[in-house]
């Protein structure tokens, strides 16, 4: 089968060169000045019926959830046309960043990962609609890390969260029973290592797989302790959570429990092949194994993350997207219906969910029985609920503009580390120091 990455693999990865062209083009600033204006009374009707046109920009899965979901919004507006183009994520953010750049080009919707989104919000001030008065009142109803992703200054709505990537342990079931090792017990990262050793011991397999050119689990690892790279507004990854973080990472490759693979089809063929026994990722990888690797049905279940202490927080968040509405939208009240009918229902969150493998930041539809069931794939286990629990729990952490420029020293570090064998202290102070420097932040003390 086919291991073309898809947008779930575009969620994984983080595609550093992506980020790096971003940090580039929104160097320039944004067009215009002041702050994002709301949608008013005047570019719609108050009493919320709409009329008209929109065009809505997204890719893979999500663009094909949003064309399907379309027709039923048209036949419950009738007047309306939503027109879904699917811009393929290579192009999605070098479109993106030149439209709001010169202020024109772009569509009236918009697909933004939920990490992209403060970089535009912070580099494009006046760039998107205020959604405030619209959809502030639905912030209790999405999880609480991705509405963080949303909000701009002063607690302004710039976005409706839609997918997240809540984090678990992903494990072969063969492997752990081979070496006697309870899957339950790994109740900390130490646990985690312990047990990477005796199954290696025992069946030869690694304990996960890593791509060295990238941050690995890091970013992982670090929301998992409730930061990113930034904290407060200040450099913060030579914390004492995030010095703890990159010994884990050490400690993995030096006690030889890492496998490295290159990229997105590194991973699907490691795993296909059975080199590591375990992969702590995201809620979407599910739906990698269940279309490229059907063949293992019945070998993998799930268990939270191993925290850093026994009491500690057990999961995290890899990925997730949002929807916004850019200023130069030509019909904001209808493009703002689109995304309030898309998210804010659980019977759609939950059919994108089934249909394209879309985790829902919507917290009630996390309640759905669909949720709850078994999962043939996973022998039986319901994994998902796995996810719907965890996902109330993961910890909300600072994104901005500047986390281009830092995701590109911490790749340097984390290849330092894990394979010249630098100390992660000393590693750690000094990508602070260069990320500082790059940005005109202060260090958190």
């Amino acid at each position: 089968m086919s291991t073309r990455p898809t947008r779930r693999v575009v969620l994984a990865t983080g595609l550093a060169a992506a980020a790096t062209s971003l940090a580039s083009a929104c160097a320039m600033g944004g067009a215009g000045g002041g702050g994002a204006r709301g949608i008013s009374g005047k570019e719609g009707d108050k009493k919320g019926k709409v009329s008209g046109k929109i065009t809505v920009w997204s890719w893979d899965v999500a663009a094909m959830a949003m064309k399907r979901l379309a027709r039923t919004f048209e036949e419950h507006h009738p007047g309306t046309t939503v027109d879904v183009v699917d811009i393929g994520y290579d192009n999605a953010y070098d479109k993106i960043t030149v439209g709001l750049r010169g202020g024109s080009g772009l569509a009236d919707v918009l697909t933004v990962e939920g990490s992209y989104m403060p970089r535009y919000a912070g580099n494009f001030p006046s760039g998107f609609y205020d959604l405030t008065s619209l959809g502030g009142r639905y912030g209790g109803d999405f999880d609480r890390a991705a509405w963080r992703t949303v909000t701009g200054t002063g607690g302004a709505v710039l976005a409706l969260p839609w997918d997240i990537g809540p984090c678990a342990l992903y494990y072969r079931t063969d492997h752990f029973r081979a070496a006697g090792v309870d899957p339950k017990s790994l109740l900390t990262w130490d646990d985690y290592v312990a047990a990477g050793v005796r199954i290696k011991k025992v069946t030869g397999r690694k304990l996960l797989i890593m791509d060295s050119t990238d941050a690995g689990i890091l970013p992982m690892l670090l929301q998992q302790q409730g930061q990113s790279y930034f904290k407060g507004g200040r450099v913060a990854v030579d914390t004492p959570e995030a010095v703890q973080a990159m010994t884990l990472m050490k400690t993995l490759h030096d006690k030889g429990l890492v496998d490295y693979e290159k990229g997105w089809d590194g991973l699907v063929t490691g795993t296909k092949e059975g080199k590591a026994t375990t992969t702590p990722t995201a809620a979407w990888w599910t739906g990698t194994l269940t279309e490229e690797m059907p063949e293992l049905k019945g070998k993998f279940e799930v268990v939270p993350l191993p925290g850093f202490t026994v009491d500690g927080i057990r999961t995290s968040n890899i990925g997730g997207s949002t929807l916004c509405v850019p200023a130069q939208s030509k019909n904001p009240r209808l493009a703002w219906a689109f995304i309030e009918f898309l998210l804010t229902g659980k019977a759609n969150q939950v059919s994108m969910l089934k249909r394209e493998g879309l985790f829902p930041a919507y917290l009630p539809a996390l309640d759905d029985p669909y949720l709850s069931a078994k999962q043939g794939y996973f022998g039986g286990q319901a994994a998902l609920d796995v996810f719907a629990r965890l996902a109330r729990n993961i910890p909300p952490v600072e994104n901005n503009k500047d986390d281009a420029k830092a995701t590109d020293i911490m790749i340097s570090a984390v290849t330092g580390v894990m394979l010249r064998g630098k100390d992660p202290r000393a590693t750690l102070s000094s990508a602070a120091r260069q990320i500082a420097a790059a940005t005109g932040r202060e260090r958190v003390k």
